[in-house]
C-alpha cells in the first residue's frame, strides 16, 4: 500500500512523465532487451522501431500516475492490457524484470531529479500496479486452463482465401481435433511463428471473423507493406510470411482467444463502423449476431480505399440482403467507372456526419468502431457531434494503444462502458 507521502510524490511527478515519458520508455526497452534478449520473442520489433510501443507504455504509466488515488478508474485499461499480456504469455516472473529496468530508466532520464524518495515511491507504485495486473491475468489463465487450454497449441490451416488484394483469411482447426471453447465476437487470436532466417520467434494478433462453432476459428490477416515514404521501415515480417509461405495443410501455434473489444449483450441498435482491416472484428460481431438469431437492428458501416481494398464484400452484402434488421453502407475513397452503387459501394468519398446521418438508426444506439488511428479519431469527432455518450462508444485501434482515454472510467461513473 502506498503511503500518503508516496502518493503525493507520484502525483507531483506527473508533469515530468508528460515531458519525458517516451524517452523513459525508450530507454527502458533498450536496457531490458540488452539484458534479456529472450524477451524479443514477445515484443513486436516493428512497434519498437516506430516508437508505438514506447508511446503506449508511456500512456499507460501516465494514466496510472494520474489516477493513482482512484485505481477503480483504471479497470478498462487494466483489462485491455491484461488481455494482450495473456495473449503473449506474459508471466509473473516477467514483472520483476520490467520493474527493475523501468526504475533504472526513470533514474537515467531524470538524473539528479530522481531522488531516492522518488524512486522508492515509484517502486511502491509499480509493485501495486504489478499486483493488479497479475491478479487480472491469473484469473484469465485459470479460465483458459478450465477450458483445457494453456499456452500455444498446434492448429492446421484448413482453408486460405484471398479476400482482397491485401487481406487473406485463414480457417484453423486444432491439430488434436478437440472441440474448441467459444469466444466473444470481436476477440482475436495470437499466432506464434519463427520466420526462416530470423533469430527470434514473433507473436502477432489477428481478429476472428467467424462466429463461434466449436470446430474451427477463422482469422483475417492484412499484408503490411513497407511504407513508401520511409524506405528504412520494412514490411510486416509475420503478415508477409502468412501471405506468401503459409499454405493449407500447414500447422501454426495459436493462443486461446483474447481481447476486450467485444460485442455487448444489448437490445439497442448496433452501429458497426470500420476502416480498412478494421472490418475484421466487425464481421465477427455481425456473423455472431446472425448465428444467434438476433433481431437487433444493425448498421454496418465500412470505409475502404476502393474495390481492390474491400475485403468481405459479398458476405456482408448477402447478410444485408437476407436479414431485414441489417443495413450496410460502404464508402469508397477511390471510385472507378466499373464500381456499381449498392453492390460495390454506397457512398463516394470519406465518411462524414452529413453522409452518415441518413443511415443511422433512431434511438440510443451503441457504436463500435475500429480501424487505423486517424480513422478512429475521425469517428470520434462524428460521435461528438452526435452527442453520443461515452458509455455507448466502444473502440479499438490496431497496434499498441497510444491513449487509454476511451477505456478509462470518468470520475463519478460506477461501471465501465466496455463491460470490463
Amino acid at each position: 500500500m502506498l503511503t500518503p507521502a508516496q502518493l503525493a510524490i507520484i502525483k507531483a511527478t506527473v508533469p515530468a512523465l508528460e515531458a519525458h515519458g517516451e524517452t523513459i520508455t525508450r530507454t527502458f526497452y533498450a536496457s531490458m532487451f540488452a539484458a534479456h534478449p529472450e524477451l524479443l520473442n514477445i515484443f513486436n520489433p516493428a512497434n519498437q522501431q516506430t516508437g508505438r510501443q514506447a508511446r503506449s507504455l508511456a500512456a499507460s504509466v501516465l494514466a496510472y500516475a494520474a489516477n493513482i488515488e482512484h485505481p477503480e478508474r483504471l479497470g478498462g485499461m487494466v483489462t485491455r492490457i491484461a488481455h494482450k499480456h495473456v495473449s503473449l504469455e506474459v508471466l509473473p516472473e516477467h514483472y520483476p524484470v520490467v520493474g527493475e529496468h523501468l526504475l533504472g530508466a526513470i533514474a537515467a532520464v531524470l538524473g539528479e531529479a530522481a531522488t531516492p524518495e522518488i524512486l522508492a515511491a515509484w517502486a511502491a507504485a509499480y509493485e501495486q500496479l504489478a499486483g493488479i495486473m497479475m491478479g487480472a491475468e491469473a484469473q484469465m489463465y485459470r479460465s483458459a486452463e478450465q477450458a483445457g487450454w494453456r499456452g500455444f497449441k498446434s492448429f492446421r490451416v484448413v482453408r486460405k482465401v484471398q479476400e482482397s488484394r491485401l487481406i487473406a483469411s485463414l480457417e484453423l482447426e486444432p491439430a488434436d481435433d478437440q472441440p474448441l471453447p467459444p469466444f466473444q465476437p470481436g476477440q482475436y487470436l495470437s499466432l506464434n511463428l519463427q520466420v526462416p532466417g530470423q533469430t527470434t520467434r514473433q507473436i502477432r494478433q489477428y481478429s476472428l471473423v467467424s462466429a463461434p462453432n466449436g470446430r474451427s476459428y477463422t482469422i483475417a490477416v492484412k499484408r503490411e507493406l513497407a511504407p513508401a515514404h520511409d524506405p528504412l521501415v520494412p514490411g510486416g515480417l509475420i503478415s508477409n510470411a502468412l501471405h506468401d509461405h503459409v499454405q493449407e495443410g500447414d500447422e501454426l501455434l495459436v493462443h486461446m482467444p483474447a481481447g476486450d473489444f467485444v460485442l455487448q449483450p444489448s437490445a439497442r441498435p448496433a452501429v458497426l463502423i470500420s476502416g480498412g482491416v478494421g472490418i475484421t472484428p466487425m464481421l465477427g460481431m455481425l456473423r455472431a449476431l446472425v448465428a444467434a438469431g438476433s433481431a437487433r437492428p444493425v448498421v454496418f458501416v465500412h470505409a475502404a480505399l476502393g474495390r481492390w481494398a474491400h475485403a468481405f464484400r459479398e458476405p456482408v452484402n448477402e447478410l444485408a440482403r437476407t436479414h431485414s434488421n441489417i443495413r450496410k453502407v460502404v464508402f469508397y475513397t477511390e471510385v472507378t467507372p466499373d464500381d456499381r452503387p449498392g453492390e460495390h459501394h454506397d457512398e463516394a468519398g470519406l465518411i462524414s456526419l452529413d453522409r452518415l446521418r441518413p443511415y443511422l438508426p433512431a434511438g440510443d444506439a451503441e457504436y463500435y468502431y475500429c480501424g487505423p488511428e486517424g480513422f478512429t479519431q475521425a469517428v470520434e469527432c462524428i460521435l461528438d457531434a452526435l452527442q453520443v455518450p461515452a458509455e455507448r462508444r466502444l473502440t479499438e485501434t490496431f497496434g499498441p494503444s497510444q491513449t487509454f482515454g476511451p477505456v478509462l472510467m470518468p470520475a463519478g461513473v460506477t461501471s465501465s462502458a466496455s463491460g470490463d
